[in-house]
């Protein structure tokens, strides 16, 4: 699937497909996984029908499907740029200049 080329609401739309696919894979009730997440009835029926809910139920929610170990597959840690580490002589960078690619001055 090109998430790249989907607007905001098809992806929700299609996260929402997904958890739906594996609540009906694990045989769970909505009722049963809004318990089991600690949130309504009401946030997971929205989250199916995409239209989204907070973070931290998004969470929850995963972590009740037993698939919040799949963030490392959807955002692994990026690790210290070998490149950055030894320009910045061992230190980790703090913050962000906002300058890409534009010369220095």
């Amino acid at each position: 699937m090109k998430f790249v080329s989907m607007n905001n609401n098809a992806v929700l739309k299609e996260i929402g497909v997904r958890i739906r696919r594996e609540r009906l894979n694990q045989n769970t009730t909505q009722e049963t996984l809004a318990r089991r997440a600690g949130v309504s009835r009401r946030v997971v029926l929205d989250l199916e029908a995409g239209k989204g809910c907070g973070l931290g139920a998004f969470i929850e929610i995963l972590r009740a499907l037993r698939k919040l170990d799949q963030l490392d597959v959807f955002m692994p840690d990026p690790g210290i740029s070998p490149l950055q580490l030894a320009k910045l002589k061992g230190h980790e960078r703090q913050r962000a200049t906002g300058r890409q690619g534009k010369p220095k001055g």
